[in-house]
């Protein structure tokens, strides 16, 4: 089976900062920048060291605030990282949300891989649609380890009915950086379509985020 990778977003939807943080294209000139910006310039070898491990502007703001501390940033250092990282998702969600978000494909994968293509863990999140494939919430529903997130298809449809959904777009990365849809996915896929199907409503696509691209179920002709 042939992996079905999705183009990468569109330059004129996102910021050059924010293309920065999905892709790996310029990205270690960013994170200096960035580490600069956090007045870190004065310590070269923790410059350095914060390049190496993390490489990217993504991988850097979204790593977990103990690992940040091991390398010795302060408390008041990792909250405005945080802060960043809320900033940068919010930005990406709002260009997402500007039009039906199935004719937006470029701005959905750019929110997506910013969103969760450089979490530490999995996390497995929905996006709630309303009658005109707009963006109504996107919410996380597993967090997990380094290669799984469980994830209970009956909250998924319950949380759809509550939010008035009329169709859903699966979002999961793979911190392994591959974004080949394992056995596992494909059956937790299934079984996700197979509740809201009951409820009619659609589950358009299930995209799988990973440093090396990002896989569309649709594409590959993996939805039930």
């Amino acid at each position: 089976m042939s992996l079905a990778l999705i183009e990468p977003p569109n330059p004129r939807r996102l910021s050059t900062f924010g293309r920065a943080v999905t892709t790996a294209d310029g990205g270690c000139a960013w994170l200096h920048r960035l580490l600069i910006d956090l007045d870190l310039a004065a310590d070269g070898a923790l410059v350095g060291a914060l390049q190496r491990r993390f490489e990217t502007v993504g991988a850097f703001v979204h790593a977990d605030a103990a690992e940040l501390k091991r390398h010795g940033l302060d408390q008041k250092t990792v909250d405005r990282i945080k802060r960043l990282a809320g900033l940068i998702e919010h930005l990406a969600r709002e260009t997402a949300s500007r039009q039906p978000v199935i004719t937006s494909w470029s701005s959905l994968v750019a929110y997506a891989r910013v969103s969760v293509g450089h979490r530490p863990r999995e996390q497995f999140r929905v996006l709630y649609l309303d009658k005109k494939n707009r963006l109504l919430c996107d919410e996380a529903a597993a967090d997990g380890t380094v290669d799984h997130a469980p994830v209970y298809p009956r909250e998924v449809v319950r949380r759809a009915l509550e939010a008035g959904a009329s169709a859903l777009i699966l979002i999961h990365n793979h911190p392994s950086g591959d974004p080949q849809p394992s056995q596992a996915d494909i059956a937790m896929t299934r079984k996700v379509v197979e509740a809201a199907r009951v409820f009619d409503i659609p589950v358009h696509d299930h995209l799988v985020v990973g440093r090396e691209g990002t896989a569309s179920f649709r594409q590959m002709g993996l939805l039930p």
